[in-house]
């Protein structure tokens, strides 16, 4: 019978504990005895302090506890009432402490108050040992409140300490007195540091969320502009090589074949789109519009005037020429013509897109309500609901600096008519490329 031996790295997890454990990104990170809260190897990365982290420094008074035992405590009785009131008091602070809205309820700041009474009526009472209960009192303060007012509290207690302990200590007061204003200030400060760091972790996962929703947003919004053009211009090719290829089988054959380079161009669009890096050319899609209108018989007139533009800026125009003729595509009813029209100058450039069909563009609609009626004479008013690809053009354009309006025109047509600045404006960018996602968990 085989007996399976474990090799070098089984036996030495085995010895020390350690394991790998996966990460959603396909890594592992260490988990065993020296592992920290977040996976690491230990080093530099500690559980945040809670409330049991405070309860140890209770044994200050075990002092008190023994004189009251022993009975060199007058009144043992009264003594012993006391301790247990402190003690209940302090356990009580020191949980409260770590919930923000019951560290800041009035009862906290009560019982905090009611803290304070007990240890100076017990050191009043009986000095000595008893006096520790002072570097608690400062403890439990430091836990409890922040700011400004943790200071002026901090300031009474101190020379209320010093009164106090002045009476059976003489110098030795010194310490005592330190001792109070260290503990509440120290502990003030690493809480403090610990809700710091406790904030800038659930931003830091707040944001690889938020990064996570605009990859997603990028990634449907590029998805709806590439299969909606490609797909209305299989689907009108096919139409029209199903109606020619009874009378002339070569030209049926060229629309087939049309066909096929469009379906290859869009799986390269696709991987490109998968990758983030795919930008739009806007030559390119005003090639290609001419190319769909044609095949669909709208006649397509194109006209381009003004300096060359910036890459995002054509990359952006380029994306509406294609949302735009896809709409003339799938809307646009008996449409015979479609013009194109791009026309620049040194700090802008407008593009319209307009048809003489019937249809209604997809039920699109400006971005902005406010847009909708006054913005451009030409437009009649937007009744429709917005179509989800010139809304998300819509965003585009905003966060570049730009707009999108688009309605149906008085009589008959529709028109889309966009507006950029040609350079975006400084930390705007048109969002046409990915946020990496890798760089979304930090």
């Amino acid at each position: 019978m085989e007996r399976s031996v474990p090799v070098r790295g089984e036996r030495t997890a085995r010895r020390t504990g350690w394991r790998p454990r996966p990460r959603p990104d396909g890594a592992c990170r260490r988990e065993g005895p020296g592992a920290g809260e977040d996976g690491g190897d230990g080093h530099g990365s500690t559980r945040p302090p809670g409330a049991f982290t405070l309860l140890p420094w209770l044994l200050l008074g075990m002092g008190a506890i023994s004189n009251v035992i022993q009975g060199e405590t007058p009144n043992p009785w009264v003594g012993g009432l006391g301790l247990l009131v402190f003690n209940s008091l302090y356990v009580g602070l020191v949980f409260r402490a770590f919930d923000k809205r019951a560290r800041e309820a009035a009862a906290t700041r009560w019982c905090l108050v009611a803290l304070g009474v007990v240890t100076c009526a017990l050191a009043l009472a009986y000095g000595g040992n008893w006096l520790l209960f002072f570097p608690l009192l400062g403890l439990a303060t430091g836990a409890v409140l922040r700011g400004r007012r943790l200071g002026q509290a901090m300031f009474g207690i101190t020379a209320l300490t010093g009164l106090i302990a002045g009476r059976y200590e003489g110098w030795d007061t010194l310490g005592i007195v330190y001792g109070t204003f260290v503990s509440g200030m120290v502990t003030a400060a690493i809480l403090a540091l610990s809700e710091t760091v406790r904030e800038l972790r659930d931003t830091r996962q707040e944001l690889a969320r938020s990064a996570v929703e605009r990859e997603r947003l990028r990634f449907s919004r590029d998805l709806h502009d590439l299969l909606g053009h490609t797909l209305s211009v299989i689907v009108v090719k096919s139409e029209a090589a199903r109606r020619i290829a009874p009378r002339d089988i070569e030209a049926a054959l060229d629309q087939v074949r049309d066909i096929e380079s469009v379906g290859r161009q869009a799986l390269a669009e696709i991987r490109e789109a998968v990758t983030g890096y795919r930008r739009a050319s806007l030559g390119q899609e005003l090639d290609r519009a001419r190319g769909a209108l044609a095949a669909a018989g709208i006649e397509p007139s194109v006209r381009q005037s003004g300096p060359p533009l910036p890459p995002q800026t054509a990359a952006l125009l380029g994306w509406v020429v294609r949302e735009s003729v896809t709409n003339v595509l799938r809307h646009g009813g008996s449409a015979a013509t479609c013009e194109i029209e791009v026309r620049g100058s040194a700090e802008r450039v407008r593009l319209t897109v307009t048809d003489d069909g019937g249809g209604t563009g997809g039920g699109a609609a400006p971005a902005d309500p406010a847009a909708r009626v006054g913005s451009d004479p030409a437009l009649a008013t937007v009744t429709a609901p917005p179509g989800s690809g010139l809304t998300g053009l819509a965003e585009r354009l905003a966060a570049a600096g730009g707009t999108l309006l688009s309605g149906p025109l008085p009589g008959r047509g529709f028109r889309v008519s966009a507006e950029l600045p040609v350079e975006p404006a400084e930390g705007e960018a048109p969002d046409v490329t990915a946020v990496r996602a890798d760089e979304e968990t930090g």
